[in-house]
């Protein structure tokens, strides 16, 4: 499920600026992560730092791997982008610029289904209150199996029983 972007003050590229340029010790926005940043805002997906590195170079870029590692750290203190641990790999995808969402994860084949919940947030929120706790952002992942494994794993079960 694709959700509409919700509208922001700055672009993802100047907001990291902003935060590039705010750290105790200013850092310099260089070329690569210029590139990074322009690239991985083009799409909306879930991506971990290896098929970024491949997808950017199969475009045409140069990108080490230190400095995509090091970016996409720095993209998440940022706001920009959110962690998520799904299986043995951690994926990425945009935070700034999307409203709060959650995942369901397929075990299976890997699957990432977004979904937005009202009685959750709503639940959250009573929750947070109850206990005077102030919430900064939330990941909420279910994990499972998708329809469309669970009806392979049916008929396979059904075809043993032949």
């Amino acid at each position: 499920m694709q959700f509409a972007a919700v509208e922001v003050s700055q672009s993802p590229e100047n907001k990291f600026r902003e935060y590039l340029a705010s750290r105790p010790k200013p850092q310099r926005y260089t070329g690569q992560q210029r590139d990074m940043v322009l690239f991985i805002f083009a799409q909306h997906n879930h991506f971990d730092a290896e098929q970024l590195i491949d997808e950017m170079k199969k475009a045409g870029f140069q990108v080490s791997r230190a400095t995509v590692y090091r970016t996409l750290a720095k993209l998440v203190d940022a706001g920009l982008l959110r962690r998520l641990e799904l299986g043995p790999r951690m994926f990425y995808e945009h935070d700034y610029g999307y409203p709060q969402h959650e995942h369901m994860y397929c075990q299976e084949c890997g699957k990432v289904i977004e979904f937005q919940s009202h009685a959750l947030d709503t639940i959250i929120r009573e929750v947070c209150q109850e206990h005077n706790f102030q919430t900064h952002g939330r990941t909420f992942i279910i994990r499972g199996v998708c329809s469309q494994c669970n009806r392979a794993r049916m008929t396979k079960r059904r075809l043993d029983l032949i």
